[in-house]
């Protein structure tokens, strides 16, 4: 049998510490303003993003627990001047960055 995920589990939190939960960043972010998972008080701390082993600067949104990510279509813009986005898959881990080094890593 194949394992699946499940979209509504917790994601996994590797660190060498206990970790309080407020020093990990959530399963899904957006940095759009317009999304309802915009958050600007965990933005502002500075999200890390690693895609499929790679840190990443230029994420609009992800989900560690389904897995995907967004991010900007080249310079094209929908018809109320957004940009477009598409979804890639694979492998997601999220950090605060204000937590200088080794900090708490959220993955799935």
């Amino acid at each position: 049998m194949s394992e699946e995920k499940n979209p509504e589990a917790a994601p996994e939190i590797v660190s060498n510490a206990e970790t309080d939960p407020s020093d990990v960043p959530p399963d899904r972010l957006s940095v759009n303003p317009r999304s309802n998972l915009f958050d600007e008080e965990k933005l502002r701390r500075g999200v890390g993003i690693r895609f499929k082993g790679v840190e990443r600067t230029n994420i609009e949104e992800y989900c560690i627990s389904e897995g995907w990510v967004r991010v900007q279509a080249g310079k094209s813009l929908d018809r109320k001047g957004q940009p477009l986005t598409i979804k890639l898959t694979g492998p997601v881990e999220a950090w605060y960055e204000d937590l200088g080094e080794n900090p708490p890593v959220a993955k799935a």
